[in-house]
């Protein structure tokens, strides 16, 4: 993203107004106001967040079965729980817990002999085992806080998008939209780590655009104030709290997955653009210099520090039990505090080298892997679970859970970051270059790893993005209808229609798919008549 941020006037805001009307001041260029109720903006947003929560909760016991790598994080994070690291476990471990029987992991002679080597960090597993924790070891239970935080993004999303087109009408189309994607609703209810990485990618990127408006707010406080005797770099804008919020949350996503490192980067560098042109707009002669003096000391230790900080101490299980993989327990307890830190630290470094090495060199075939080129078109989603029961009074049935997206969403997601591109070469707009980052950083990378490790993986690994392509659509959505009082009452009402008729479509389509999303035993032939492109079985 470019470092140009300059301000546009947000959708519910007139393009042009009368000739004799004042230009608008520094304050309306800098923060453009709200429009409409601050309880509406609130009532809206939670009404979509409940509905999506409704979906995601309804049956979400349902398949009464280990599904996919379930089989992995459910019992990891009933081993967080209950040592604070994870644990190997017996043959035949799903079974036992489908039984209702914790008994499920190995006991051995020497605690290092039960260590189990994991690939992820334990931040996503701590959050399934704590649903565990409450509602015991089965699916609801390990499924429950892929549920929750799935629900919670939707109100995220739908009061971020909010933020950004000044307007509650598209916050509220942007949540809803979510709470309709297909494989946002799978992996909500299921306890893979995907919907957490994204939770927190979706949280970091509210705080940056929340920190905008303020940062942008003390800004325009600054200019009104001292303006007159501003000494070229502007103010200092403080501590910042919703930066260093993103920061943690931008942690909380790399202690999920390591892919959160790309945000990281990507969000860090967008921000500081921002700054940029907050401080060009109030006037201020040097803004490059004045963001590298005034903000860019407190930005990297909020959104690089805290990060490795919080990702650091999301290994407190395995720092402070002897129970950890690669621990080297008895080393670090022969001497005295100091040589109990750095034994501790060395050992995990050399598990975080592994961790690497792993990653890299994971070229295993599977049967439902994808490219990345392929996940915008939902060429090969991934099957989650399939059974073929006797009890829909057909001669053939089945029962589904596909991890596809809502064709409709997706299909017109790449139409709309389409137009992203178009309006952020055009007009330079901060909400085109934002959502453009947010999905490149969470797509583009990838096809390294495709093309140069040759690395495994799934359609679902795209679940950071889809909060972004979400938003693509909302903004278009803004463009077509146009401005409140500046477009012509026909192009709104042409543009409502569309609008209207986008989203009844996407709700049309999450119908259809539902039954194979929510393993709802049906006709086989209603299963096969559901697969879009034969690559789909």
């Amino acid at each position: 993203m470019a470092v140009t941020d300059f301000s546009h006037k947000p959708f519910e805001q007139p393009e042009e107004g009368p000739e004799d009307a004042p230009p608008p001041s520094v304050r309306d260029r800098l923060v453009p106001a709200l429009p409409g109720s601050g309880m509406w903006g609130w009532i809206g947003p939670i009404a979509v967040a409940l509905f999506g929560a409704v979906l995601r909760f309804i049956h979400l016991g349902t398949p009464d079965s280990v599904v996919f790598d379930e089989t992995y994080y459910a019992k990891d994070a009933f081993a967080t729980i209950r040592y604070g690291v994870e644990r190997q476990f017996v043959e035949g471990a799903d079974k036992l817990m489908l039984a209702g029987n914790q008994n499920i992991f190995k006991q051995c002679a020497q605690v290092d002999q039960c260590a189990s080597y994991v690939v992820h960090p334990p931040l996503g597993k701590w959050l399934i085992g704590v649903g565990e924790m409450i509602f015991g070891l089965n699916p609801y239970g390990w499924r429950f806080a892929a549920a929750l935080l799935g629900s919670l993004s939707i109100l995220i999303l739908a009061r971020t998008a909010r933020r950004m087109t000044r307007s509650t009408l598209l916050g509220c189309a942007a949540g809803f939209l979510l709470a309709l994607d297909g494989l946002h609703f799978v992996l909500s209810r299921t306890a893979l780590l995907d919907i957490f990485l994204m939770f927190w990618v979706l949280a970091a990127f509210a705080c940056l655009v929340a920190d905008r408006d303020w940062a942008r707010r003390r800004m325009a406080d600054w200019y009104e104030s001292t303006a007159a005797s501003a000494d070229g770099w502007g103010p200092s804008l403080g501590w910042r709290p919703w930066r260093l919020a993103a920061g943690l949350c931008l942690g909380a996503a790399t202690a999920t997955k390591w892919t959160g490192v790309l945000y990281i980067i990507a969000f860090a560098i967008m921000s500081l653009a921002w700054d940029i042109g907050a401080r060009r707009a109030a006037g201020i002669s040097r803004p490059y210099l004045a963001v590298l003096r005034r903000d860019l000391p407190l930005a990297a230790v909020w959104t690089a520090v805290v990060p490795v900080v919080t990702y650091v101490v999301s290994f407190t299980g395995w720092f402070v039990t002897d129970k950890g993989y690669g621990r080297n327990w008895a080393d670090a307890t022969s001497g005295g505090p100091l040589h109990f830190l750095s034994s501790s630290v060395a050992s995990w470094i050399d598990y975080q080298r592994q961790v690497l090495s792993f990653h890299t060199g994971l070229e295993s075939t599977h049967p439902y892997q994808s490219r990345p080129w392929q996940w915008p078109l939902l060429l090969r989603p991934v099957a989650f679970f399939y059974e073929s029961p006797k009890t829909c009074g057909a001669p053939s049935c089945s029962s589904a859970v596909l991890g596809v997206g809502t064709p409709v969403i997706w299909f017109g997601g790449l139409i709309a970051l389409i137009a992203m591109i178009a309006w952020y070469v055009a007009t330079r707009d901060w909400r085109a270059g934002a959502v453009l980052v947010g999905y490149a950083f969470g797509w583009l990378p990838w096809f390294y790893f495709s093309l140069a490790d040759n690395r495994t993986m799934f359609l679902f690994y795209a679940m950071p993005m889809v909060p972004f392509m979400v938003l693509a659509i909302v903004l278009a959505f803004g463009l077509i209808m146009g401005p409140v009082d500046a477009a012509r009452p026909g192009r709104r009402v042409l543009g409502t229609v569309v609008v209207g008729a986008f989203v009844l479509l996407a709700l049309v389509n999450f119908g259809w798919l539902y039954p194979i999303l929510s393993a709802q035993v049906i006709p086989y032939d209603a299963w096969h008549a559901r697969m879009l492109f034969p690559s789909w079985i």
